[in-house]
Order: C-alpha cells, then sequence, then structure tokens
C-alpha cells in the first residue's frame, strides 16, 4: 500500500511539474500585447504602452515613431484626457518567426487633444520576439468609412 501511495504522489508531482513547464502561446502572448497596448492607451500610460513597442516601432510608414505616440500619450494624460478603445476580433497570421495581427479599433476621447482622429480605424500590427517577450514592431492604421 505504501508503494502505491508513493507512485501516485510522484505522479502527481510529475504532471505538475509538466504543467508548469508548459509555455504560454505565442498567439496568446501577441493577444495580451494588444489588450496591453489598448489599456495603456485608455489610461494615458505611455510606459505601459512603451513595454510592447520595440525600440524601432513604425507607425503608418514613418508617419508616427514610437517617441512621437508615447510623447503623445504623455500630453493626453497632462491634459486629463480619456482615450476609449474598443478592438474587434483579432486576426492573426504567422510569417516565419513573426506575426501579423488584424483587428479593428474605435477610439472615442473625451478630450479635445486628438478629435480628429477618432473613430473607427482597420489596424494591422507586426510582431516579433525579443527574449522572451513579444513587442510590436509595425502598425498601420485606415480610417474605416
Amino acid at each position: 500500500m505504501r508503494k502505491i501511495r508513493s507512485k501516485i504522489l510522484f505522479c502527481t508531482v510529475a504532471l505538475a511539474v509538466l504543467a508548469g513547464c508548459r509555455s504560454t502561446p505565442d498567439e496568446a502572448l501577441i493577444r495580451q500585447g494588444i489588450d496591453a497596448a489598448a489599456n495603456a492607451a485608455e489610461h494615458a500610460h505611455a510606459s505601459a504602452l512603451a513595454e510592447v513597442l520595440s525600440e524601432d516601432f513604425d507607425g503608418n510608414a514613418g508617419a508616427l515613431a514610437r517617441s512621437d505616440l508615447l510623447q503623445l500619450l504623455r500630453a493626453a494624460a497632462l491634459r486629463g484626457e480619456t482615450i476609449h478603445a474598443l478592438s474587434g476580433p483579432v486576426e492573426l497570421e504567422q510569417r516565419g518567426e513573426r506575426y501579423v495581427a488584424r483587428f479593428t479599433v474605435t477610439l472615442t476621447s473625451g478630450g479635445k487633444l486628438l478629435p480628429a482622429q477618432m473613430g473607427v480605424y482597420q489596424v494591422e500590427t507586426a510582431w516579433r520576439r525579443d527574449g522572451h517577450q513579444w513587442l510590436c514592431y509595425s502598425a498601420t492604421w485606415v480610417p474605416q468609412m
């Protein structure tokens, strides 16, 4: 009886260890990054957004660099502006070791800093692994009519 209990205990511990070794799928990590970016935008939290953007981030083919985007959020925070971002379903496509995510986002604002930029956008973001983290290195957005 003692051997059976020790074998059951060993199997239970082994299964728990194996379950703990399982890593989060890349797709889930990228979706978490998209959610984190939307949350950072809503709270005008530039440093939180910086955590998911690569240093060489390119927005709309050079129209908005990483530093520009972060500065825009800092300005919104200083003015006490609110930004609401509602993302639609995310479609992920693997391209070699990178991913492309496509989704729509609806932006609304409670202030005056960004009124011309509010509306519904079709967004495409590109992600690459940097160590254990996925970072967005490119994004394009087109207003939807």
